[in-house]
């Protein structure tokens, strides 16, 4: 079952996308989540986010800066500061 996945930043709508697993810069170091993630929030820091479409895949890599990261009942909510496109 996918990992359902929103990136937003106060400016925009990113991404909205079912994935295997994303990989978060957290500010206590990266943290990666799939599907069933127990509920976790966390600040972000400036980093990569790495995007794994379906398992063994290579990973799609955004840049941001700051924010949160929430798991939740609905999947993975990175609230970014910035997005480098």
């Amino acid at each position: 079952m996918p990992l359902h996945f929103e990136l937003v930043t106060p400016a925009k709508h990113v991404r909205s996308d079912d994935v295997h697993m994303v990989v978060v810069p957290g500010a206590e170091g990266e943290f990666g989540v799939l599907e069933g993630h127990a509920p976790f929030m966390s600040t972000i820091k400036d980093g990569p986010l790495h995007i794994y479409k379906t398992a063994g895949a290579a990973p799609e890599t955004i840049e941001v800066r700051g924010g949160f990261a929430e798991v939740g009942d609905n999947g993975l909510t990175v609230l970014a500061e910035h997005v480098e496109s």
